[in-house]
């Protein structure tokens, strides 16, 4: 849509200029130039006349618009706690009172009594909240919710375009908290993995829009653009967005001969990088395509691999080839990127697997499909490169539970990489990070990295707590960490080690590592379940039941549950195992075995480190 000169009250010469600026505009932009103008508006306002406007002239709504914000965050991996603090930094520099809180720790009695609202939230699993986010989720959504008239507010959503149900937390409690009467202070954006500039944008438009209704905001400090986050002085150098070329110095294959899996354990240095973790956190690894396919995808389209095409914001030059080993995803079809490749190419048949009324087919079909898949199957050989390429997603990091104690092993990072290879349609398939871990990264080889620290999976404060850990296969990682720790900190507090894997003889990962652990009494139990070794399958919740009297009298004495590994079902097996332990050796009923689990977890005594 342009701008009329006889319909708007700009030049030519202003009409012009916005027609060329407009169409370019990102929607973080637009969002932001709206805030902008807002809050320029106000301090126009604010400073018009001789005298300005006086106490007495303000109307009533602006004499009593607060200062204080709160900011409320729902984190699996870190990405929302992160953010939330980066948003709380911005906002005091511009001299607002802040306060950050998870949705865990906040008390939903208190949210009737908040005036300024910010929601950072992730989506996890298929539309679910994150761990600490759920029961702030369920309070909003019962019926002892309060009416929120008072509310203004606004919601960041991060999420992954490749599930069916996209930023779907943050989504609902938009939507919630306007059906409790609260008023958007802007409007929710939606993050996919590369969610720095849509949240840089987003940081921006709220404090210009909280500027803008503040009547405070003729203050000095009220001009948006200032720097997001931590001063220069206290950022670290290198981060998810300026990420750490570290040295491999050890690749092994912990697993042994005729094992069914590959099973790596990587050690990275980190010298000289300044980078700091604790055990908990993962590192993220910007991985590369497998070049293979990189050959295939670019034979099929009849591409050049040495033709010049343009990569990221800064309209960098890199080659065809190189841009889609290193910086475009391939190997995950999202439902944005297949409408982009359609209108590009103008397919009718791919156009018609958008059409209403097909979305169990589109799902089926991008469900462990790729690129080349899908130029195949629908001929789309013959699109320019130079227009294709900048229609995809950029490639996102992987995050891996770091295995080691920073204590144990100062200046290396150590990794647990499952190895993914498998067929489909006809076609091998690679994990992209794991394979590249397994077969292109040989000691001496350099990786891209950064600390992802998690808040929401950490040892106890007081290293005397007695902690339970449950992690089948490579979710066994954090726990070497953790009694790496604990071990370099002469802690007292009792352990307890559930591991499980295929079979004994050749998939008991760290085993020396646990046998160690368990003669010098830093390890004070372990269960272990190996589902090949049996006719009948055994996993790591069966030997939970099996132990269900010592596990409630653990529980009953104050230990911490940590679980690690796989969401869907072994995470989900184990929190039933848990609950009916609780109904068994408690005497509790379904309803109050619930309770106590969410009340374990607002008490940090239960974490999930899941995916």
């Amino acid at each position: 849509m342009e701008l009329k000169v006889n319909n708007s009250p700009f030049t030519q010469e202003q009409t012009e200029l916005l027609n060329r600026l407009l169409p370019t505009l990102t929607e973080g932009q637009r969002m932001w130039l709206g805030g902008y103008l807002a809050a320029f508006a106000s301090v126009q306002q604010g400073t018009a006349g001789s005298g300005g406007v006086t106490a007495s002239q303000e109307t009533p709504a602006a004499a009593h618009v607060t200062r204080e914000v709160t900011v409320l965050y729902g984190s699996q991996t870190g990405n929302s706690s992160n953010l939330a603090k980066k948003t709380a930094g911005r906002l005091e520099q511009q001299g607002f009172q802040v306060s950050v809180s998870s949705m865990a720790e906040f008390k939903p009695n208190a949210l009737k009594k908040v005036e300024q609202l910010l929601i950072i939230v992730s989506t996890h699993g298929e539309g679910e909240p994150p761990d600490n986010a759920i029961a702030f989720y369920e309070f909003l959504h019962g019926k002892r919710a309060p009416q929120l008239a008072g509310m203004r507010y606004s919601v960041l959503a991060l999420g992954d375009t490749s599930y069916e149900y996209f930023c779907q937390t943050g989504k609902d409690l938009d939507k919630r908290l306007e059906e409790l009467g609260a008023v958007r202070l802007t409007p929710r954006v939606d993050c996919d993995v590369d969610f720095a500039d849509p949240a840089s944008a987003w940081i921006d438009s709220v404090a210009a829009a909280l500027l803008g209704s503040s009547s405070a905001a003729s203050s000095a400090a009220a001009v948006p653009g200032t720097a997001v986050g931590l001063s220069a002085a206290e950022e670290p150098e290198f981060s998810r967005s300026n990420p750490f070329s570290a040295e491999v110095l050890e690749n092994l294959n912990l697993n042994g001969r005729g094992s069914e899996k590959e099973t790596r354990h990587l050690e990275l240095s980190l010298e000289g990088s300044g980078l700091r973790y604790e055990p908990g956190d993962s590192l993220g690894i910007y991985p590369e395509n497998h070049p293979r396919l990189v050959s295939e995808l670019i034979e099929t389209m009849g591409w050049n691999g040495g033709e010049a095409v343009t990569v990221g914001k800064n309209g960098e030059k890199r080659t065809l080839e190189e841009a889609l080993l290193r910086h475009y995803e391939i190997t995950v079809l999202t439902k944005p990127v297949v409408e982009q490749l359609a209108k590009l190419s103008g397919n009718a048949r791919l156009s018609g697997l958008l059409e209403q009324g097909r979305e169990e087919e589109l799902r089926g079909y991008l469900s462990g499909r790729d690129l080349l898949d899908l130029v195949q199957d629908y001929e789309l050989k013959g699109l320019p490169a130079s227009e294709f390429v900048p229609l995809l997603r950029k490639i996102p990091p992987r995050l891996y539970s770091i295995a080691s104690s920073p204590s144990a092993y100062p200046d290396e990072v150590h990794l647990t990489v499952r190895t993914v290879r498998y067929e489909h349609c006809g076609r091998d398939r690679y994990g992209v990070c794991s394979v590249q871990l397994a077969e292109r990264a040989e000691p001496g080889a350099k990786l891209p990295v950064f600390v992802q620290h998690n808040p929401s999976f950490k040892l106890p404060e007081n290293p005397d707590t007695p902690i339970i850990m449950i992690g089948p296969g490579t979710g066994a990682a954090p726990f070497r960490a953790f009694l790496g720790e604990r071990e370099e900190q002469g802690a007292n507090g009792q352990t307890w080690l559930f591991f499980g894997d295929q079979r004994f003889s050749t998939d008991f990962l760290y085993q020396t590592d646990w046998q160690r652990w368990l003669k010098d009494g830093v390890l004070t139990r372990m269960d272990v379940a190996f589902s090949r070794d049996t006719d009948k399958k055994v996993y790591v919740q069966h030997r939970m039941l099996e132990r269900s009297k010592e596990l409630y009298e653990w529980l009953q004495a104050g230990a911490a549950v940590y679980v690690c590994g796989d969401e869907k079902h072994m995470a989900h097996d184990v929190h039933v195992a848990l609950a009916t332990i609780l109904e068994q050796e408690g005497g509790m009923s379904p309803e109050q075995s619930a309770e106590y689990l969410l009340s374990l977890q607002q008490q940090k005594r239960y974490q999930r480190d899941v995916y």
